[in-house]
């Protein structure tokens, strides 16, 4: 499992390609060699870049889905739709699909945001509207998604 730290501001060229921002491309050097998927984000308006073993233990526990109820085929599509695999070429540029660029409203400038074990492709412009209208949320969020939880002081 790969652990990603960090926020990047890129720039986009017209033919959709971004350069991985240095200090990234070195946390991913271990996994750049099997690829990646790039899909659409469930609940938010951006993409979603899983390295390819990521994306493998993704697909182990859809896999365990029965396909015969109706809910679950239907996540299925639409999980998977518009799923693409992509890699980082040897200058070191990822190459966004035009169809996940429209799904996210990118412009040229845009945010790689670290989310644990994938990165976030963001449009700059909205990825600021969203940190800043969560920003007054976080801390009731924060209190209910871990606030249960024994951390033994840490915070």
């Amino acid at each position: 499992m790969v652990n990603l730290i960090g926020t990047y501001e890129c720039k986009v060229d017209a033919k959709g390609r971004l350069m991985v921002p240095a200090a990234l491309k070195k946390q991913l050097t271990p996994v750049l060699q099997e690829g990646f998927v790039l899909k659409r984000s469930v609940f938010q308006p951006c993409l979603e870049l899983y390295p390819m073993q990521e994306w493998n233990e993704m697909m182990k526990k859809i896999n365990g889905l029965n396909r015969f109820v109706k809910k679950n085929n239907d996540f299925i599509r639409r999980f998977t739709a518009g799923v693409k695999t992509v890699e980082v070429d040897a200058n070191g540029r990822l190459l966004i699909p035009k169809d996940l660029f429209g799904f996210a409203e990118m412009d040229k400038e845009i945010v790689l945001s670290s989310a644990i074990n994938i990165i976030e492709i963001w449009d700059k412009n909205k990825y600021e509207n969203t940190i800043d209208a969560s920003a007054d949320d976080f801390a009731d969020l924060a209190e209910e998604v871990m606030g249960n939880d024994d951390f033994n002081g840490i915070s």
